[in-house]
């Protein structure tokens, strides 16, 4: 890869805000057997309130050099948390350069080690990664930093407003500021014609869904494509209670494909495919679950005692724990269980990867999770060196990846009624296909994710009950691997080969 570099600023008059300054670097590589030159920009746009410069939004952006606007698409990508940044999905799939992993997944030996990624999506879109405000290099801007006009504050109710420092922090907010965002960006580098893409994992994944209404609706953006990654569409099922049925049966398919792989299964043997073991047991999860779940007390006992032996058959932990938890297990428990023999306790993120159990002695401490607190080394020396070498950005700031200050500050600001407080965004994504019918989406899991099951999408999109006509609109397919299913090197190659063709009928 060969590159130049430029320092990139915003030049204003002297009583404009001038973000910090950004990067502009050319490069060439080959993708998909064609030689392909592109600009990276690594910058910051602001965002107003009140027509007052009021948050600056970093962003790197790939943008193919040498194409008309109308000729190539653009893709607006956001990771979830609430809190992270987009290096995950910039780094781990999408991005010309990725991080190293195990063929399998988990973690590498360190240091990092960064590399051209063949599976970038940039051989057939233009990319936009954004942090959210709060998350990377994104900050509100300090009210010291912006411009007095006539060298003194105005006086009144304007000098008097509290600055809510958590502002951002916010279901609705958060989804208007990204929103402004790529409207701001079509604007500033004439790309109203292009089609244009939302993608995001996680509650990334719930932005993106939210977005298929709001953008179109609240900004008069377009959409040819929705990919949503791992999403949790309802939060509900996030946090069951011995009140849900449906999150208990979701999560079950999960549990089943990951004792398969590691032998712990007496039904469903370690050669069976993730897939096949996922749908018998979503079968049996629908049916015979339900039974026990839903009849509690009222179920006869033998038919209650052969429902849990099943279960146990089926995900290999011990029969009389299911009988004393009435057949709900959560899936932290599960990941401690299934293999408490052998001291390693299952990733919840991605159940196929083990670790050692530092506290095989204390019930309710969990440990590292060797599938989020186990990769964080790898993604942040990752984006850390590619935009301070590869790209050439000078900056102090600190590039917050996971930011725990956004997460425990999350609020839902939809001033909704007390009872009508269940989040979701699945409505918003069928009213933004209805109102767009080709808008394409693409909704996709790993198998072995405990947190974000597979099988909760595939109930959803069952549940939508969508038009006829919108159907074929909807493409629903999982892969091996937990909730970052591209960091196994055979899933990455197949989602980006789905990629391709998924962005090829949406265009």
């Amino acid at each position: 890869m060969k590159e130049t570099a430029e320092k990139n600023g915003t030049a204003g008059g002297k009583d404009e805000y001038a973000p910090p300054k950004g990067s502009v670097t050319s490069h060439a590589c080959v993708l998909a057997g064609r030689d392909l030159e592109y600009e990276a920009r690594a910058e910051w746009l602001v965002l107003r309130k009140k027509d007052k410069p009021h948050a600056e939004m970093f962003h790197i952006a790939y943008l193919e050099k040498g194409k008309e606007p109308g000729a190539r698409p653009v893709t607006f990508v956001f990771n979830g948390g609430p809190g992270a940044a987009s290096a995950y999905l910039h780094m781990g799939a999408l991005g010309p350069s990725r991080v190293v992993f195990e063929p399998a997944g988990s973690a590498p030996k360190p240091p990092m080690r960064l590399v051209h990624n063949d599976e970038s999506w940039l051989a057939f879109t233009d990319l936009v990664f954004i942090d959210p405000i709060g998350t990377g290099f994104s900050r509100m801007i300090d009210e010291e930093d912006l411009p007095k006009k006539g060298g003194a504050e105005k006086d009144g109710k304007a000098a008097e407003e509290k600055r809510d420092e958590k502002e951002f922090y916010k279901l609705n907010r958060d989804l208007e500021s990204l929103g402004e965002f790529v409207s701001k960006f079509l604007s500033k580098h004439k790309r109203w014609e292009s089609p244009v893409f939302v993608a995001g994992e996680s509650y990334g994944g719930f932005r993106a869904a939210c977005m298929a209404k709001r953008l179109q609706e609240g900004f008069g953006v377009g959409l040819n494509g929705v990919v949503i990654i791992s999403p949790a569409m309802e939060f509900t099922p996030l946090n069951p209670s011995d009140y849900d049925l449906q999150a208990w049966m979701d999560v079950f398919p999960t549990m089943a494909a990951a004792a398969s792989l590691h032998g712990r299964s007496k039904r469903f043997g370690p050669d069976l495919g993730a897939e096949e073991v996922a749908r018998a047991a979503e079968e049996f999860a629908s049916s015979r679950m339900y039974r026990l779940l839903a009849h509690g007390d009222a179920l006869a006992e033998d038919e209650s005692k052969a429902i849990v032996r099943e279960m146990s058959e089926i995900i290999g932990i011990p029969e009389d724990y299911l009988r004393d938890a009435s057949g709900r297990i959560a899936h932290w428990t599960f990941c401690r269980k299934l293999l408490k023999d052998r001291n390693r306790v299952c990733g919840l993120y991605d159940a196929s990867i083990t670790a050692v159990n530092p506290f095989p002695d204390r019930e309710w401490e969990f440990g590292p999770d060797p599938t989020l607190s186990g990769i964080e080394r790898v993604f942040a020396a990752g984006i850390n060196t590619h935009l301070r070498k590869n790209l050439a950005l000078d900056s102090e700031r600190d590039y917050h990846l996971l930011s725990e200050e956004v997460s425990k500050s999350w609020q839902d600001d939809r001033q909704q009624h007390f009872f009508m407080r269940q989040i979701g965004a699945t409505d918003e994504l069928r009213y933004g296909m209805a109102l767009n019918p080709h808008m394409r989406v693409f909704i996709t899991h790993g198998f072995y994710d405990l947190v974000t099951p597979c099988c909760s999408s595939s109930r959803l999109v069952r549940q939508m009950r969508l038009d006829e006509s919108l159907r074929e609109n909807l493409t629903l397919r999982h892969f091996r691997g937990g909730h970052m299913f591209y960091t196994w090197e055979e899933s990455r190659k197949a989602f980006r080969a789905a990629m391709a063709a998924f962005y090829a009928s949406a265009v």
